[in-house]
Formats: structure tokens, sequence, C-alpha cells
């Protein structure tokens, strides 16, 4: 079976590190470079949060790249209280031995394109500033993403502000610049991903094989287990997985066609994601496939079944 290739930029926090540890051993895909971006944490955390844990996974060998470490135009915002100081929950890890890259992530990712053309799948889990960044700087390369997959946005209300989801806040105008690139994109928003929830008994039978993969889950969703007990009864949420496990199983997923953009000077709208689900007019481009659902059964049996692989 010919594996997929995929490139991951991410924000490493708690739920992106769970993201790359099924993305390194899901059979279906091949990751080929990683990009960090500031986020949930600074960029120097984010980065080297990716190093680490693509270590802890056995994994070193996949280089990860730097990225922006501010957003294009507001200031940025953190996520400490969820995801800790360190971004993984206050869990630390051993460093990862593997060699500092000097390549600026944009560039790494534009030579990536070059290197596998539409093949590549471009999985964003953070803010958007370096693929926008990418974009400004070499437009063209838009022809080159065969497809885009985002955890970010939402139909219906935000989760950092009513309105917004926070990796579209934390660079409202980055996101624009992307969504309206004319890139195919997927996005896996928080109607789909808050519905992807693990219980506490199937977080606990998935980690109950004792080893540092399931020691350091354990660890780092401390926090995470404590602001869903208190603002979402139904469980753990791990959002960015989503766009990963869709690669090995798109049908686990319901998409809908839609324009989307983002509102980018609304007092009580900044960062929301507009999206045109029903009408043929509105916005010129319906570019996007907005992830409605997902089946949640299947979901939590799939990400059980490759983190017993460790």
């Amino acid at each position: 079976m010919k594996k997929i290739p995929v490139w991951i930029d991410t924000d490493t926090g708690v739920d992106d590190a769970a993201a790359l540890l099924v993305a390194c051993r899901l059979p279906e895909i091949e990751i080929v470079g990683v990009s960090a971006v500031n986020g949930n944490t600074n960029l120097a955390n984010t980065y080297r949060n990716s190093r680490d844990v693509l270590a802890l996974a056995g994994r070193e060998d996949i280089p990860v790249y730097k990225g922006a470490a501010e957003p294009l135009v507001v200031l940025a915002e953190s996520a400490d209280d969820f995801h800790g100081r360190n971004g993984l929950g206050d869990v630390t890890l051993p460093p990862s031995p593997a060699p500092h890259q000097t390549t600026e992530a944009g560039e790494a990712l534009r030579q990536a394109l070059q290197k596998y053309g539409r093949e590549l799948r471009l999985v964003a889990v953070g803010p958007l500033t370096n693929i926008a960044r990418l974009l400004l700087k070499h437009p063209d390369v838009a022809e080159n993403i065969g497809e885009l997959l985002i955890m970010g946005g939402a139909v219906n209300g935000g989760n950092v502000t009513p309105s917004a989801e926070f990796n579209i806040y934390a660079d409202p105008e980055a996101a624009e610049i992307v969504f309206k690139s004319g890139i195919q994109i997927k996005m896996f928003g928080l109607d789909a991903t808050t519905e992807a929830y693990f219980t506490p008994e199937e977080f606990a039978t998935m980690t109950e094989k004792a080893n540092p993969i399931t020691s350091f889950l354990q660890g780092a969703t401390g926090r995470a287990w404590k602001y869903y007990n208190e603002g979402y009864a139904k469980g753990l949420i791990l959002h960015d997985i989503c766009p990963v496990i869709y690669l090995a199983d798109p049908e686990m997923f319901t998409l809908q066609q839609a324009g989307v953009r983002v509102e980018c000077c609304g007092r009580l709208t900044l960062g929301k994601t507009v999206c045109d689900l029903y009408s043929d007019f509105k916005f010129s481009k319906r570019n996007c496939l907005v992830a409605t659902s997902v089946r949640r059964e299947r979901f939590v049996a799939k990400v059980r079944e490759v983190i017993a692989l460790y």
C-alpha cells in the first residue's frame, strides 16, 4: 500500500501531541515534515514540544522546522490555562536528540511541495500563520497544495469566545488569507471535534497498557480533564486528532460543501468562521468541505487501536 505523504503544521500542545502520536503509527500515512507555529504556547515551546513528542514516538527522524513566532496582525494569546505553561500539561519529556533544522518552516514546506506535488496532504492543527506567510511570499504555491486539512473554526459557537474557535481566533487575518486562497480545504471545526470525545472509561481503557506513551497521555491531559469536567460533561476532547484520523478513515466524518470566510474586524465576532452552507451565491467560492459530524464510536475505536501499537 502506497502511503500518503503528510506535512503537519502544529502549535504542539496537548491535543496536538496526541495527534502527532496517532499520526506516527497510522499505516496509511508517512509524515515527511512538521512545522511549528506560535499558538497554544510560544514558538520556543511548540518547536521543542514537536521535537520531543516525535522522539517519544521513536520518530526523531522526522524533521521539525521553526515557523512564525507571532500572528500576522493581532497580539498573540496563549492557552496556558488548558495546555499548561510548557504546552504539554506541564509534563516534561526527555529532549529530542535529533539535529536542529535551520531552514525556515515556510521554505521547508515549499520544498516539500516541489518534491511531492499535489500528492502531499497538508494538515494544519494550529493557527494558520505559517501557511498564510508562505502564500503571501509565494502566491503560486496554492496551486501545488492538493488538499489542506484544518482543525479550526466552527459553523456554530466558538470555544475561546462565543463566536470563535481558538486556532482561527489566534490569527484571523492568516485564516482569511488561507480560506480565500482557492486551496481545497477540509475544515474540522468544533461541530465535529466536540463530538469526538472520550469518556473516562474509554480513555482509561486506551491508556491502561503501561508504557511511556500512555504515561505521557495520562499526565498531559490532567488539566484538560479538569477543564472538560467543569465545562463539557461528555468527556475529553482531543480536537487535533480528527483531521489526522480522517486520512486513514474518511468515512468516519460527514462533510458538507461550503464557502468559508473569516471575520477579522468584528467587536464580538473576531475570528468567527462564517460558513455559507446552503446558498449558492453569497460567497464566490465554495472551496471548503466542512465536517459537520463524526461517528464517535468508530473514532474512539480507531484511536484506541493506533495507541495500542505502542
